[in-house]
């Protein structure tokens, strides 16, 4: 047995004696040793922890800034992946919470396979891991003697079951709940709003997952694909196959998307690298200048994410410039303040919206200094 196992083994039989003890003695229980957490995963299993957590290990990419936003720092983070800690220190939670830069992110290996090794090392109360990745991921968890939750991915309503899993997990069920409402009440204002446009008024809109490497866009049913149309646009990749699609040019050409929207993994990508293409000259959204990339927050905002109402409510003042006007600037400082309990400042925000990257595009004034209103 590994020395981090045999200390959480003889943690386990010491806290056993002491509740013995205790009882023997007539005395209460701690508040930890009496209220057990008990939580349901998402490949339905029930997950029980001895109270809430404190250390958690994140191996999907966007729970760690997730857990930052739902306990308000980085104090129960244990671990997390390297492109987690990408988005949390190189960006404004790094600034927000500078310790983060020490967090172990060695967790997991190629195809989010676990590393046992560093996880015993760390010592986490709670493991979390993808659950529709199979379970040649998971068994190495369990096996080891870990607690695993496993987490899905794709859709909004699976999104907030992580918020709530996370909430009940690290006792802050209030925040969660108040997470799931802002998404709610974000999601039926701009559905109203885009009630009545017709198909003829929702620009073609392509998200690309990967650029520079290959042509990877969103097709039917991705969380891209959902957004793009609770904004106002529609999505003519989602016609051509459901999941991620690896085109060619020739498909590009043949979409001629008004507006496209580049990924926040590809860190050397930028709306330059589009224009200069000579492949998609023709293409509407070049030629209108609507290329965007995805602004980068407490995490990326293509994926679902924690800041999700805010990616919702940006992508839809470019879709619908008539139609969408928000304060999106004065948003940003007021969700922060309650997600994390700190103020960007004009800088930091102009960071977040990629103005440097951006700024040049059609509609994206609104975004600079007091026109982001």
């Amino acid at each position: 047995m590994s020395e981090p196992l045999r200390r959480r083994a003889l943690t386990a039989v010491a806290a056993s004696a002491a509740i013995a003890l205790a009882g023997a003695a007539g005395l209460a229980p701690t508040p930890a040793q009496a209220d057990p957490v008990t939580i349901a995963d998402q490949n339905g299993a029930t997950v029980t922890l001895d109270g809430p957590a404190e250390r958690i290990a994140t191996i999907p990419i966007p729970a760690a800034s997730m857990v930052v936003a739902i306990d308000g720092g980085t104090d129960r983070l244990a671990g997390m992946h390297p492109l987690s800690k990408t988005a949390l220190t190189e960006a404004i939670l790094g600034e927000f919470f500078p310790a983060s830069v020490d967090i172990p992110s060695d967790v997991v290996g190629q195809g989010f396979m676990p590393n046992v090794e560093a996880l015993l090392a760390l010592d986490p109360d709670l493991v979390l891991q993808w659950a529709h990745r199979g379970d040649d991921i998971l068994a190495p968890l369990r096996n080891a003697g870990f607690t695993v939750a496993a987490l899905r991915y794709g859709t909004e309503e699976l999104t907030r079951g992580w918020i709530e899993m996370l909430g009940t997990a690290t006792g802050n069920a209030d925040k969660a709940a108040e997470l799931i409402a802002w998404r709610e009440q974000a999601q039926a204002e701009i559905t109203g709003l885009m009630a009545d446009l017709s198909a003829a008024d929702r620009p073609r809109t392509v998200y690309f997952l990967r650029y520079l490497s290959e042509l990877r866009v969103a097709g039917e049913g991705t969380y891209n694909d959902f957004y793009i149309d609770l904004a106002g646009g529609t999505n003519p990749a989602a016609a051509d196959g459901s999941g991620w699609l690896t085109v060619n040019p020739e498909q590009v050409l043949a979409w001629d998307p008004e507006v496209i929207l580049l990924n926040g993994f590809e860190d050397d990508l930028s709306p330059a690298d589009v224009y200069a293409n000579p492949l998609f000259a023709d293409v509407t959204a070049i030629r209108d200048r609507r290329v965007y990339k995805v602004p980068l927050g407490g995490y990326r905002w293509d994926p679902p994410n924690q800041e999700s109402p805010l990616m919702w409510r940006w992508l839809a003042m470019l879709l619908q410039p008539e139609l969408a006007d928000w304060p999106l600037r004065t948003q940003i400082v007021e969700a922060y303040g309650w997600i994390y309990g700190q103020t960007p400042t004009e800088a930091q925000i102009d960071g977040i919206l990629r103005l440097a990257m951006n700024g040049d595009a059609a509609y994206y004034d609104r975004f600079a200094g007091d026109a982001g209103r």
